[in-house]
């Protein structure tokens, strides 16, 4: 309106509030992208403004797009457990593993999340662990980086690759074990599955979980970084849940303690917990859906 030949004044023209509204709503669909400036014939300041509004219409979808796509893909709907617990392997919820190394001095890891999202079902979970230090090196002395692939107990109490889970509840704590096979009666250990952390440096463990969105098709994928030089871990058996399917998730009893720790040698019964829900069908002794 400005820039505009016309035999009105430049007061005349901003006075009158209608055609003022009209071409704000013009410039505003120009610029995402929806309509074009109408542009005055000959008038080099209105097609400057004009081809101005058309890259702007042309950029923002692009980035309300993206801003979009970044939101949907970096959801994360886990939220983990503060610390990681180390406790005696015969603490672990699968009652076979726990038998094998009751007499042993032996330790496990148990690092525990949960689905927080009420409106997103996810399915396929993998999780695995891998442990990552800096060592020197035999040649020159330098500093380098090494990353080791931990085991982890699979759904029948086995040291495997990785953990599996068909789906993820809505709320219900998941346990990804982790055996130290050997003792850890104090922070910071130095031994686990047969490497030794006396001389290392930067040593930290990483919980990586990978899986479906139902509905969206999408992978969701999120990490959990646990640094032994820090209070990432403790020494005690985690706080567990009671289950109760007559009542909403996040009222089952054990909730105020998810971060907490049981009182030591206060070590729970078998109980339908996160690792071990439902007794097997077949009734072999088994627990099957650990979670």
């Amino acid at each position: 309106m400005l820039t505009e030949r016309s035999a009105q004044s430049v007061g005349d023209r901003m006075d009158d509030g209608s055609r003022l509204l009209n071409t704000a709503l013009e410039a505003l669909r120009a610029c995402v992208g929806t309509a074009d400036l109408e542009v005055q014939r000959n008038n080099t300041a209105h097609e400057v403004i004009s081809t101005l509004a058309s890259v702007i219409g042309a950029m923002v979808p692009a980035t309300l797009l993206g801003i979009v796509l970044i939101k949907l893909f970096t959801v994360k709907p886990f939220v983990w457990r503060r610390r990681a617990s180390i406790s005696h392997s015969s603490t672990a919820d699968f009652p076979g593993y726990a038998r094998r190394y009751a007499d042993s001095e032996n330790a496990i890891i148990a690092v525990r999340f949960y689905n927080h999202l009420d409106n997103l079902n996810i399915v396929d979970l993998h999780a695995r662990a891998h442990l990552r230090y800096l060592e020197v090196s035999p040649h020159d002395g330098t500093l380098v980086v090494y990353k080791k692939w931990l085991k982890v107990l699979d759904a029948n109490g086995d040291p495997a690759d990785e953990r599996t889970w068909l789906a993820v509840e809505r709320g219900a704590p998941f346990t990804v074990w982790i055996p130290v096979e050997a003792p850890a009666r104090e922070l910071p250990f130095r031994e686990i599955q047969g490497k030794t952390l006396e001389n290392v440096k930067g040593v930290k463990l990483l919980v990586r979980l990978n899986a479906r969105a139902v509905g969206l098709g999408t992978e969701v994928v999120d990490e959990r970084w646990f640094d032994l030089g820090t209070d990432d871990f403790e020494i005690g058996r985690f706080v567990p849940l009671s289950p109760d399917l007559e009542t909403d998730v996040w009222s089952w009893e054990g909730w105020e303690g998810f971060d907490q720790l049981l009182p030591p040698g206060d070590l729970p019964q078998q109980r339908a917990d996160d690792s071990a829900t439902c007794s097997d069908p077949e009734g072999d002794g088994r627990r099957r859906d650990r979670r």
